[in-house]
């Protein structure tokens, strides 16, 4: 693979997130143990300063002499065919005040896109400790904690997704014990305090993996944010491109059939995106809603989640607004065809229930596959007089 290879569909939606902003990694040189990690960390580092991201990067070492060499080594790569000569890693002391470390730190941001800063290893005070006031008092956009683990664990399981609440919630006293995830309360609390300080998301990830946790929706590592509302709105034309690589990953996960590119424009001209968090926010699932006039009916299409907001309540988000929206434009019902059952379930959660193919809209079936519809499944939802709007 080529150095700058990283071969992610929704890369550039994330680099567009990024640009002119400040990132901060913090970890131990323990998560660059192999040429395949440091390899990875100089590309995500790289093409996040050819975007025009700040980048800070706070290493912790004991100095030994591989681990300035694994040091040497993701600073050649950062800088590889960067036009203008970039600043060496910086050789930080435990003892600089707060104000002085800041100020270390800006005195290389002012004239350049990258400061590496290395920490001592074998001072009383941890990087990690000191990591929240560095990423508040900077205000960063986004805080990357890099360990040799990766996000956390929960019975062989990683959590993808943690918000403000869920986090209140582990951090009362014992509840993290309760669930298993005492050993984490150091690092919970850390993070919520830096969240609260400013900071708009944390992720916590192991090295490979990074390209990934950044770069794509999936992730890799779980995923910290404050906000714990759902936004779900129309979509705008900036938005297409973005739902557009969503309904390519649905189609190749299976959960969205096929759609050819007229089918596609219609999901985006009546589509509408749920997001997370202050705006533009964490694009975490997409749906339309298509009209049949003839039968003051429509139908929720395209009804898809990403990876790590599964489980959050995304999907049921959007069928709720999808149900207000038929009342407003004053729908006598509402309608799905799935062959998915997590999407069974969560129609059935909403109020609708299954019928056969000829209690819809007759012009759904309109070219629709043949063998596709023997395997799918059809909901209705009745939207009641009283509750119906003025038809538009």
């Amino acid at each position: 693979m080529k150095p700058d290879a990283l071969p992610f569909a929704e890369k550039d939606f994330y680099l567009d997130e990024f640009h002119s902003k400040s990132i901060l990694f913090v970890g131990s040189t323990d998560v660059l143990t192999s040429n395949e990690a440091i390899e990875e960390f100089g590309q995500v580092g790289r093409a996040l300063v050819r975007n025009e991201t700040r980048v800070v990067i706070l290493l912790e070492s004991s100095a030994t002499r591989e681990e300035q060499r694994r040091i040497a080594s993701l600073y050649r790569l950062l800088t590889l065919g960067n036009r203008s000569k970039l600043p060496p890693p910086v050789e930080l002391a435990a003892t600089t005040s707060e104000e002085g470390l800041l100020a270390q730190i800006w005195a290389v941001l002012r004239t350049s896109p990258l400061f590496v800063g290395v920490w001592p290893g074998n001072s009383e005070t941890t990087l990690l400790t000191c990591t929240q006031r560095i990423a508040s008092r900077l205000k960063v956009y986004k805080l990357v904690l890099l360990n040799a683990e990766g996000g956390i664990d929960v019975d062989g399981n990683t959590l993808s997704f943690m918000n403000g609440p869920v986090l209140s919630e582990l951090l009362r006293q014992g509840e993290a014990e309760w669930s298993g995830l005492g050993q984490h309360r150091p690092l919970l609390e850390m993070i919520r305090a830096t969240l609260e300080g400013g900071v708009t998301s944390i992720s916590l990830c192991a090295m490979p993996g990074l390209a990934r946790e950044l770069f794509t929706y999936e992730g890799c590592g779980t995923f910290f944010t404050l906000a714990d509302y759902c936004r779900v709105e129309r979509l705008g034309i900036d938005d297409f491109h973005e739902v557009e690589k969503l309904i390519e990953r649905g189609e190749r996960e299976g959960y969205l059939k096929p759609r050819s590119l007229a089918e596609i424009d219609q999901l985006l001209l009546h589509g509408y995106g749920a997001r997370l968090g202050a705006a533009p926010g964490e694009m975490a699932g997409f749906c339309a809603l298509l009209s049949y006039p003839e039968a003051q009916a429509a139908e929720i299409v395209g009804l898809y989640t990403i990876t790590r907001f599964q489980g959050e309540g995304i999907g049921s988000r959007l069928v709720t607004t999808m149900i207000e929206e038929g009342k407003r434009r004053g729908m006598h019902y509402l309608f799905a065809v799935t062959t998915q059952e997590g999407a069974q379930r969560l129609f059935e959660r909403h109020g609708f229930r299954r019928v056969s193919s000829e209690d819809v809209a007759a012009a759904k079936w309109h070219g629709y596959d043949a063998e596709r519809k023997k395997s799918a499944a059809v909901y209705r939802r009745e939207l009641p007089s009283a509750e119906r709007g003025t038809l538009t």
